[in-house]
C-alpha cells in the first residue's frame, strides 16, 4: 500500500513549499493560524477519500454550540481520535452545511509538539488548520531519567503557560476549542491509546458548554512504526456523532459527584465519564455508517473496489 506522500506527491510537494511556519516551537509561536492555502490543497485529498453518503449526525448541535461562542461564551469540542485526518474530514465536512465555513473558521484545536516538529511534511498538513501548541505530559514522561528531562520540562512549562493565556484570549474571542482528550491516535490491539487523560478535567472547568464528538471510519491508517509521513490513506465513510450541548460545569459535577474526597480519583471519574460518552456516540456514529455503507452496497459500490485517483 501506497502512504500519503507516495500517493499525494504532487499536492504534498505543494503543501511543503507554502509552509511558512517555523518547526521549533517556544512561548512566541504557540498560537498558530491556519494557512488558508494549504487547508485548499488539504481539502484536494480529503475529496479524494471520503466517500458518499459521509455526514456529521447531529451538526445542528455543532451550530448552537459556534452560536453560543459568538455571544462570548465559552465552548469547549471532545472528539475521539484515530487519524490526523480526523480535523480536515470534520472541516470539510462541515463546509457543505449552511453556514458551516463559519464554524470551522473559529474551530482552534489544541496540538502537541510534535505535530510542529517530527518533519516538514508533517507541519504543512497541520498548519492548515488554527492551532494552539501544547507540550505533552505523556511526552515529557518519556523523557524522565534522560539527560534531557530537566531541560525539556522548564521548556515545558513556558510553552504550556503560553498556551493557557492563548486558550483563554481565544475562548472569549468567538472561537471554539477543540480537544483530544486521549491525547493520542487510537491503534487497534493497545486500548491504552483510548484512555482519557487526566487532564481533561482541568480543560472541562475552564469552559462554559461542551459537545462530545464520536467517529466512525478512518481515512488515514496510522503507520505502524509511528512515522507519521508514512501512514496510509484509504477511502472510507465517515460519520461524526455530535452530542447535545452540555453545560460543562453540571457534566463535570456529576462526575465527580461520587469521589467527594476529590484529587486524582475525582479527575478519573470525569475522565471515565468521557469515555463512556465517547463510547455512545462512537456506537451512534458505526451505527449510521452501516447505513451508508449498505446504501453503497444497495448501488454495487464497495468502498474497497474503489482506487484513489490522485488530482492532476
Amino acid at each position: 500500500m501506497q502512504h500519503i506522500d507516495e500517493l499525494f506527491r504532487q499536492i504534498t510537494d505543494q503543501l511543503i513549499r507554502n509552509s511558512r511556519q517555523g518547526q521549533s516551537v517556544d512561548r512566541e509561536s504557540v498560537f498558530q493560524p491556519a494557512n488558508a492555502a494549504n487547508r485548499v490543497l488539504v481539502d484536494k485529498i480529503i475529496e479524494q477519500l471520503v466517500l458518499p453518503g459521509s455526514t456529521i449526525d447531529g451538526y445542528e448541535h455543532l451550530r448552537e454550540l459556534y452560536e453560543r461562542s459568538q455571544r462570548g461564551e465559552s465552548c469547549l469540542i471532545l472528539m475521539e481520535h484515530y487519524s490526523n485526518f480526523d480535523i480536515p474530514c470534520l472541516f470539510r465536512l462541515a463546509d457543505t452545511y449552511d453556514g458551516g465555513r463559519d464554524v470551522t473558521d473559529s474551530i482552534v484545536a489544541m496540538a502537541g509538539t510534535k505535530l510542529n516538529e517530527e518533519s516538514r511534511f508533517v507541519l504543512a498538513f497541520t498548519e492548515a488548520y488554527t492551532r494552539i501548541v501544547i507540550y505533552p505530559a505523556r511526552l515529557l514522561a518519556s523523557l524522565e531519567g534522560s539527560n534531557r528531562f530537566e531541560e525539556e520540562r522548564t521548556r515545558s512549562r513556558i510553552i504550556n503557560r503560553s498556551a493557557l493565556r492563548e486558550m483563554i484570549r481565544m475562548k472569549h474571542s468567538g472561537h471554539m476549542v477543540l480537544l483530544f482528550p486521549a491525547g493520542t491516535r487510537y491503534r487497534p490491539g493497545k486500548p491504552d491509546t483510548k484512555h482519557v487523560l487526566l487532564e481533561v478535567d482541568s480543560y472541562i472547568k475552564g469552559f462554559d458548554h461542551l459537545v462530545f464528538v464520536g467517529i466512525a471510519g478512518n481515512t488515514l491508517e496510522v503507520d505502524p512504526a509511528g512515522e507519521m509521513d508514512k501512514d496510509i490513506p484509504a477511502t472510507d465513510v465517515m460519520v461524526y456523532s455530535v452530542s447535545e450541548v452540555t453545560d460543562a460545569g453540571s457534566f463535570r459535577s456529576a462526575a465527580r459527584a461520587a469521589v467527594p474526597e476529590g484529587g486524582e480519583a475525582a479527575k478519573r471519574a470525569v475522565a471515565s465519564a468521557v469515555e463512556a460518552k465517547f463510547d455512545e456516540l462512537h456506537a451512534q456514529a458505526e451505527s449510521v455508517r452501516a447505513g451508508k455503507l449498505k446504501d453503497l452496497a444497495d448501488r454495487g459500490v464497495a468502498p474497497e473496489s474503489l482506487d484513489i485517483m490522485p488530482p492532476g
